[in-house]
């Protein structure tokens, strides 16, 4: 697949992570919690309806294997959001996570859901209810709870927009401890763009996530 420069290397960093994480997995025994890691994607574009409002768009350009998180924070039009990028994200082999509406997932045919840092609770209801869903969690620095979840989504790494704003950024150096302390994958998230995502190589993430950055990243090549 052409990309655009800027998009070529946030994907190659986080094609590059998410191996170096791969292979630093002890040998798979099988089971379902093996399965759901093994669809870890490398990168999560992280929709917001003021900063993405046409996610659709940048969910067609991705490539194969990544995956959009349709945060819809009670917009009005959430459904028919949802619908949209589910049509495009089949077709782009890319995966579609919602955001903390599992009645929308569930509906839409999502592959799981991506919880805020005050719902990681309910992480093993919905496991119990959908065991092959894929379960993500935002963090910001350590997660309290972690039981269900498949991966974390920490951040700010870097200053950020966004709610993350008001956030002191934790800076490659903490972010990397915090990784070697977490009992799960860990995503980066957080002002990640092509000029210092290199800065994530040694981090021990399993990927990168990003909203307007990866969106005006993969503009071009739509």
């Amino acid at each position: 697949m052409d990309l655009p420069d800027k998009a070529r290397t946030l994907w190659d960093a986080a094609t590059a992570l998410n191996q170096r994480w791969r292979d630093a997995q002890p040998v798979a025994r099988g089971g379902a919690a093996v399965s759901r890691i093994g669809r870890l994607p490398p990168l999560l574009f992280m929709t917001d309806p003021q900063r993405t409002p046409a996610p659709w768009v940048t969910a067609a350009a991705l490539p194969a294997g990544a995956c959009v998180v349709f945060r819809h924070f009670g917009a009005s039009d959430a459904a028919a959001t949802a619908d949209r990028l589910r049509e495009v994200t089949r077709q782009a082999g890319v995966q579609l996570l919602i955001g903390q509406d599992a009645d929308l997932a569930e509906r839409v045919g999502a592959d799981g859901v991506h919880l805020a840092e005050r719902d990681l609770s309910r992480a093993q209801d919905l496991r119990r209810r959908w065991p092959a869903w894929l379960l993500t969690g935002a963090c910001h620095g350590e997660a309290s709870e972690t039981a269900g979840l498949d991966a974390l989504v920490m951040s700010p790494v870097f200053p950020a927009g966004g709610a993350s704003a008001i956030k002191p950024p934790l800076g490659v150096e903490a972010f990397t401890a915090r990784v070697g302390k977490s009992p799960l994958p860990v995503y980066a998230l957080g002002g990640i763009t092509a000029a210092n995502v290199g800065q994530l190589a040694a981090s021990g993430a399993c990927g990168i996530a990003g909203v307007a950055a990866i969106s005006e990243a993969f503009a071009a090549s739509t």
